[in-house]
């Protein structure tokens, strides 16, 4: 079965090399050129994944990718970025916005498939299991809702996993590496960043309140979540 992937590329070559190597890969591949089209596209029918590239007219990729994750019904759509920047600063901007991964340019055809297949492992619906809970905090991973003190908290789709991993390991130190391969999918922790782990535990964080302090850096290793 194909899956549906809406891919964002203002300039025609690369997006038709993407397209091809993605159809190859078994997507189903739309295209936008301009910010505003991807959005047009994506309320049109939801993609099960979006390749999209910074530099866009009309509404950049950072704005684009801010608009889709501020809503509900987008906020769980996986997110890809391209960039021909090679600033640290615009990746974690990125990230910050809820970007799931971020491939530079000029980059491997077969790299983006590898991504785009790990994306979506980590995507899929979890299977039914017990609701998870530490003090106010509650987690359901069969209706994928979160709450703190019975108010739901909206998560992107690796904020959630992060937080599930935390909730079944409390008390255990989780490395960096250990939470790459569980959350991000790679069979290599080191095809992506570890101050990628660290931007979306800022996030997380941020999100749970005073929940989320139970999140405790061990430094120079990884994470601990403190349960009750």
């Amino acid at each position: 079965m194909e899956t549906d992937c809406l891919v964002v590329e203002d300039e025609r070559d690369i997006r038709g090399l993407i397209v091809h190597h993605l159809t190859r890969a078994g997507f189903r591949c739309r295209t936008a050129a301009t910010g505003t089209e991807a959005l047009r596209e994506v309320r049109a029918a939801l993609p099960a994944l979006i390749v999209l590239d910074v530099m866009l007219p009309e509404l950049d990729g950072l704005e684009v990718c801010r608009r889709l994750r501020a809503d509900a019904a987008t906020t769980a759509v996986p997110i890809i970025m391209l960039t021909a920047r090679a600033d640290e600063v615009d990746r974690v901007v990125g990230l910050e916005l809820g970007a799931d991964d971020y491939v530079v340019k000029p980059f491997s055809p077969k790299e983006l498939v590898a991504r785009a297949r790990a994306v979506l492992r980590r995507a899929r619906a979890p299977e039914i299991a017990p609701v998870l809970t530490a003090g106010a905090l509650r987690l359901d991973p069969g209706r994928h809702v979160v709450t703190v003190a019975d108010v739901p908290v909206e998560l992107t789709a690796k904020e959630f996993g992060l937080l599930e991993a935390f909730l079944r390991s409390a008390g255990r130190v989780l490395s960096r590496e250990h939470l790459l391969t569980r959350i991000w999918g790679y069979d290599r922790a080191d095809e992506i960043e570890s101050r990628t782990v660290d931007v979306h535990i800022r996030r997380l964080r941020a999100k749970l309140g005073d929940e989320g302090r139970r999140i405790v850096t061990i430094k120079g290793f990884g994470y601990r979540f403190e349960g009750d």
